[in-house]
Parts: structure tokens; C-alpha cells; sequence
């Protein structure tokens, strides 16, 4: 039996919730699980694992299931930088307090 390491109890609930909106989208568009799974190239069984926010579900499954279900372009933004807002606060951090001309182009050499 595999087990899973343990998470965080925040992304726990992002996977649960993320399996939940998976099932509830493909019941707005009504494609049953066999219809669905067969779309997506896995079992019924993994796609119920996906539905459940299973963590030992690999991404590729759940980005194929969000491309079936017309949802991919969401993937791409997940961990977009532009909206890492951490990240870019260390990188203005990190910024000079002030910028000064080499010593070589200063002599005019190249």
C-alpha cells in the first residue's frame, strides 16, 4: 500500500476543493465519469481519486482533466512570477541603492 507524505492541512483543503469544482464542472457539462476517464486516458477509478483531491493523483491527470473540461489556460498561471508577490518584494529588496560606472568605461576603455 503507498502512502502519502503528509501535507500541509491548506493544501489539503486547495486539493479537496480542487476536486470538488473538478466533478462539479464535468456535472455542468454532462460527461459521465466512464466519458470523462476515457477523455482523459485514465480508469474510473483515478478519475474518482481526481474528483476526491487525491495527492497521489499526478499533475499531468489533473491538468488533462482541466484541458477536457476547458480550463487548462489556468494551469500556466499558477505560480505565474508577475504575480508572485513574495518573490518580486525580494527582488526589489535585492535592488541596488545605488548604480556606479565602472572604473574601465569611466577611463574610456570598452
Amino acid at each position: 500500500m503507498r502512502t502519502t507524505p503528509p501535507m500541509p492541512l491548506p493544501v489539503k483543503r486547495a486539493l479537496t476543493k480542487l476536486g470538488a469544482d473538478i466533478k462539479s464542472a464535468r456535472l455542468r457539462r454532462r460527461i459521465t465519469t466512464t466519458l470523462m476517464a476515457e477523455r482523459a486516458f485514465v480508469a474510473r477509478s483515478t478519475l474518482q481519486k481526481v474528483e476526491q483531491g487525491d495527492p497521489g493523483v499526478s499533475l499531468g491527470v489533473y491538468a488533462t482533466v482541466l484541458f477536457i473540461l476547458g480550463l487548462s489556460e489556468r494551469i500556466a498561471e499558477l505560480a505565474d512570477v508577475g504575480t508572485d508577490s513574495v518573490g518580486l518584494q525580494l527582488d526589489e529588496d535585492r535592488l541596488p541603492q545605488r548604480v556606479r560606472a565602472s572604473k574601465r568605461r569611466s577611463a574610456g576603455q570598452p
